[in-house]
Order: C-alpha cells, then sequence, then structure tokens
C-alpha cells in the first residue's frame, strides 16, 4: 500500500485516538495525557492544560504558551490556512470559539482573560452577490489581536479586523466591530467605549 493511499487511514485512526484517549480522558491522567499530546502536536509550551471535551483543527497552525488554562468543550478552529497564537498564563474558560479557519488570524497575549461561552471569530462569510446563497460564497479570512493583560466577559463576540488594546476590559455580552483603546471599559452591542481609562 503505498503512502498516499495511507494518509486518510492515519487521519481517521488519529481521529479514533484523539476521541477515546485524548479529549475525554477524565481525570489527572486525562489531564496529563492532553498536555503532552497537545504540547506535540501544536506549536505550544511544555507546561499547558486543555480540559475534557475541546475540539482542535489543524494544530500545528496553533501555538500555545506556558502555563496557559484552556476550560471545557472550547474549540480551536485552525483549518484553511488559519492561524491562532496563544500567550502565557491566558485563562479561557468553558464554551469559548476561537474561529480562525479560512486564513483567518488570532492572536491572544499574555495574561488574558476570556470568559466563558466567548466567540472570536476571525473568519466571515462572503455575502456580497444577491444570485448566490451565502453557504456557498466561501468566507474571508480577517486578523483579531487581543493584547496583553485584556479580560473579556462571558458571553461576548468578537469579530474580525478588530484590535483590543492592552489592560482593556471588555464588559460581558458584548459584540465587538472596533478597535478597543489600552486601558478602556467598553461594554454593549454594538461595544463602545464606556470609561476611557479604567485601571488608572
Amino acid at each position: 500500500m503505498n503512502s498516499r493511499a495511507l494518509t486518510p487511514l492515519f487521519g481517521e485512526l488519529s481521529a479514533w485516538f484523539e476521541a477515546v484517549f485524548v479529549k475525554n480522558m477524565p481525570g489527572d491522567i486525562g489531564a496529563s495525557v492532553r498536555r503532552r499530546y497537545w504540547s506535540k502536536m501544536t506549536n505550544g509550551a511544555p507546561n499547558f492544560n486543555i480540559s475534557i471535551g475541546c475540539v482542535i483543527t489543524n494544530p500545528k497552525s496553533i501555538s500555545i504558551g506556558e502555563g496557559t488554562n484552556i476550560l471545557h468543550n472550547c474549540c480551536l478552529y485552525a483549518h484553511g490556512g488559519g492561524m491562532i497564537k496563544i500567550g502565557s498564563r491566558a485563562a479561557i474558560n468553558s464554551n469559548v470559539m476561537l474561529g480562525a479557519a479560512d486564513k483567518g488570524t488570532i492572536t491572544i497575549g499574555d495574561d488574558v482573560l476570556i470568559g466563558p461561552n466567548v466567540v472570536i471569530r476571525a473568519s466571515n462569510h462572503r455575502y456580497e452577490k444577491k444570485d448566490i446563497p451565502v453557504n456557498r460564497q466561501g468566507h474571508a479570512g480577517g486578523k483579531i489581536a487581543i493584547e496583553d493583560d485584556v479580560w473579556i466577559g462571558a458571553n461576548c463576540t468578537i469579530l474580525p479586523d478588530v484590535t483590543i488594546g492592552r489592560g482593556a476590559i471588555i464588559g460581558a455580552g458584548a459584540v465587538v466591530t472596533r478597535d478597543v483603546p489600552p486601558f478602556s471599559l467598553a461594554g454593549g452591542v454594538p461595544a463602545a467605549v464606556i470609561k476611557g481609562d479604567c485601571r488608572s
């Protein structure tokens, strides 16, 4: 059997291994297995944590920094030419989706806090043509940069082509559609600056 024929089989076996022995293995042994497995599969540091139920695509396009903690049921999508870079000591709560597929880029700095149920999506569906359904128009990749020491509250959505400046705080439930200056407090739909220097 040639190597081309083995490639789909290898992919299938890898998917089964991840599902059975990595993704849902409980306890300290499961945490240790995930740490070792994902540090080898991603460009990750040797000491970060990924909890039960997380989904990761194209791990070679994902880097995770030292001491970062990713909680239950998070999804990191970097297929289709996407890229995700997570800094050191970040804390990503449960059910967070980082979507950088289809040539999107997400960069998260050091010491960033991300609350539960946050969606950070650097790529979006194209929708310019009226005669073609949206689901057939493909995607447009964008960039999201979240600088060091940012706190993003629960249930926020961060859309493509924004930068959230160092030390900023995003209130729970906000939808961020434009840049947020450093050390400011932003909230609402769409998010706007509520306080210009919230950490003085």
